[in-house]
């Protein structure tokens, strides 16, 4: 899978409310906030199973009521359309 060009990156977040381009970490990244962790960890329970299906997995993190994710295409390099495909099932789950 081809990573994305800087104009299709910047085109494709911009369809993606509140997700970000982070250069240090070469992905789109997204801090969620819930009610408390219970929501939290249900939330992660979805992605998870979104994820799976897809074949595509993120690198996140969970404190509390937050849950960090990261999307990159590894074994591409940077941000594929597969990253773009996920966060937008990612923001479908959220609501």
């Amino acid at each position: 899978m081809a990573i994305l060009t800087e104009d299709e990156r910047t085109d494709a977040l911009a369809q993606l409310g509140g997700w970000a381009f982070d250069a240090a970490r070469n992905g789109i990244a997204k801090r969620f906030v819930f009610a408390d962790f219970s929501a939290a960890f249900a939330f992660m329970t979805r992605v998870a199973l979104a994820a799976e299906k897809a074949d595509h997995h993120p690198e996140w993190s969970n404190v509390w009521n937050k849950v960090d994710i990261l999307l990159s295409t590894h074994d591409a390099g940077g941000v594929t359309g597969k990253d773009v495909a996920l966060a937008r099932a990612i923001e479908e789950i959220a609501g």
